[in-house]
């Protein structure tokens, strides 16, 4: 959530800042701003601010209308919390003496009694944000040295953060620090930058360090210095990103979204790769970190997850029961800690976020390890903070996802989920057939995705019949019970239409109540060991006049008789039939959200990484 971009070194900033932004603006999208210090001496030094609500078009035709100049600052795109989304609530904000600027993603949690206690020493607010409120604490224990306010001010929040902040009172520094978001350093040539995520900064250095949580960073054009919040040095290693630029890029596609839709065959083969035997059927995989006598020692599996994510884990929870015949329960992250769950150390805990930085997923993750477990991440971005502090873990190798709705990170959580599934199977006695048959099955998908996104009009056709509609029901079974919550999520998303998912079975107990001829009805009806109960639901939607969407197997031509509208998929295993059945409705979601005029990469009110709770 937000986006965090600094910059100081011999250059002008305010490009960079902008492009910066430009590449993080699907983090946060109500308003954006820019502080940069002008001037050439310290007898002229000046901090100036720029913000504006609404898209990052606003703030770039504000300073094209009044410029600004300086070669160091900091800028933000913002997710709103605290206060409304226009330009007064906008960061960066100033402190009391309009000499610091600081520029925040997360949440105070004590701010309302700091805001107290800052007025009583004659304090004067003008926003309703908790950003402030940290930047006027940092002016109150200004001493002459802004890494020292900072870290005072920092030692007594409580809540979370990522924050950078400049003052033309210490020219050419930029501190930053951590705690619960993410924050990344690049390495320049004589040149440095700060940025809440590497997109930022990656068209000009690939060489980065990772803050961990409760470290700061001092940033000047000669270099920068990392410690702890009691000033304490800590070494940080620099690390490369090997993946390139352009896989940030719309490369052609009208959206991030439907160019991430069609790189899942490639995805997938990413997340298998050398990980499956090609004589065989085990799975190999590399810097799990915990052996195979740790994982035969597991009586019990717990997934913690969010949203798209824990749709994967449900349908992993489906793999693991069925292939190693192991319990497996799936948990809302966000309720996990709330309550007392039965946790110990014969229980793994498999922590699923596609930026390892989800708030919910990590405090939870946090509290399963306090109680015992073992906690094994499955997590796209590399160096985040669920992949260093979890027990072992798997990356899912998708590329950088920018839309804010993730398709090619659920697919690719679903076939490192697989892979898991096979490596945790042998552990614990699977037989060879039914492995063989789930790498077969594997090897066969992303050719099998290639076909059904050729077919990816027929999609539009259908949407084009739909689009209209402002509700919608998603039903299926098994497997493809996680498929359906997660279409329905989709479409809710993107296009603002009211959906929800079902397993089919549970129509009749009260959805059905909703059903004629305005409420279309998706199925996904794909030949496995529910097919039959499936097809009497679809007759009892019929019945009432509902219209159907399906997905099915191909070569089913009975389903044709039923459904109004049909999208067919390649047979394949029931567990991994997800892959392939999400692919259909993923491009509805699209076509449908287009169709209304919505935009697609940034939906409303939405953020692509949920780093406050």
């Amino acid at each position: 959530m937000c986006g965090i971009v600094g910059y100081t070194g011999p250059r002008d900033c305010l490009p960079i800042l902008i492009g910066g932004l430009e590449r993080l603006e699907y983090r946060g999208y109500d308003s954006a701003g820019v502080a940069v210090v002008t001037g050439d001496s310290p007898d002229d030094y000046s901090l100036e601010i720029r913000k504006e609500e609404g898209k990052l078009q606003g703030l770039k035709d504000l300073v094209e209308a009044q410029p600004v100049s300086g070669t160091f600052g900091i800028a933000h795109t913002r997710w709103a919390t605290h206060g409304a989304p226009n330009q007064i609530n906008a960061h960066p904000h100033t402190d009391e003496t309009d000499h610091i600027a600081l520029v925040h993603n997360g949440i105070i949690e004590n701010c309302d009694a700091l805001r107290e206690m800052l007025k009583t020493k004659g304090h004067t607010f003008h926003t309703e944000t908790d950003t402030e409120v940290l930047c006027h604490l940092v002016g109150e224990y200004w001493d002459g040295s802004l890494e020292k306010a900072v870290a005072a001010a920092l030692r007594i929040v409580e809540g979370a953060y990522g924050i950078a902040v400049i003052s033309d009172l210490d020219p050419g520094k930029i501190v930053g620090a951590r705690k619960g978001s993410p924050l990344v350093v690049g390495v320049g040539d004589g040149e440095y930058f700060v940025a809440s995520d590497v997109a930022a900064i990656l068209s000009h250095t690939n060489q980065v360090i990772y803050l961990a949580d409760e470290e700061m960073v001092v940033v000047t054009r000669r270099g920068f210095r990392t410690q702890t919040l009691n000033e304490i040095p800590i070494a940080k290693d620099v690390e490369e990103i090997t993946w390139e630029l352009s896989q940030a890029e719309k490369g052609g596609y009208e959206h991030f979204m439907l160019k991430e839709i069609f790189e899942q065959p490639r995805c997938i083969q990413n997340a298998i790769r050398g990980r499956l035997e090609d004589d065989g059927w085990r799975a190999h995989i590399g810097g799990l970190n915990i052996s195979d006598e740790e994982l035969a020692r597991v009586e019990r599996v717990v997934f913690l997850a969010c949203g798209t994510s824990w749709h994967a884990a449900m349908i992993g929870e489906y793999m693991i029961e069925e292939y190693c015949r192991l319990p497996v329960e799936v948990e809302y992250a966000s309720e996990f800690r709330y309550r007392d769950p039965v946790i110990d150390g014969k229980t793994l805990v498999l922590v699923i976020s596609q930026s390892g930085e989800t708030a919910d997923t990590l405090a939870a993750m946090r509290e399963a390890q306090r109680r015992g477990a073992m906690a094994l991440g499955i997590c796209n971005v590399v160096g985040s903070t669920i992949a260093r502090e979890a027990d072992g873990g798997m990356y899912i190798h998708a590329g950088p996802e920018i839309g804010v709705a993730s398709t090619k990170a659920f697919t690719s959580q679903v076939a490192t989920l697989a892979v898991l599934t096979l490596h945790l199977a042998r552990i614990h006695g699977l037989s060879d057939e039914p492995a063989r048959s789930l790498i077969h099955g594997l090897r066969r998908i992303p050719d099998q995705m290639e076909a059904i996104l050729a077919d990816a009009s027929h999609c539009r056709v259908v949407a084009e019949k739909y689009a209209h509609h402002a509700n919608c029901l998603y039903l299926g079974r098994g497997y493809n019970f996680p498929v359906a919550l997660e279409g329905a999520l989709k479409l809710k998303e993107i296009s603002y239409v009211h959906a929800e998912g079902y397993p089919a079975a549970e129509m009749k107990h009260g959805p059905i109540a909703l059903i004629d001829e305005n409420m279309p009805v998706v199925f996904i009806c794909t030949k496995d060991r529910a097919y039959d109960k499936i097809k009497s639901n679809m007759a009892e939607v019929k019945a009432r006049s509902g219209r159907i969407i399906a997905v099915a197997t191909e070569g089913d031509t009975h389903v044709e008789g039923i459904a109004d509208d049909v999208f067919y998929i390649p047979q394949t295993i029931d567990a991994l039939v997800p892959l392939l059945s999400v692919l259909p409705l993923q491009l509805y979601s699209y076509y449908v959200a287009v169709l209304r005029g919505c935009n697609v990469d940034q939906p409303r009110n939405l953020a692509k990484s949920v780093t406050v709770e």
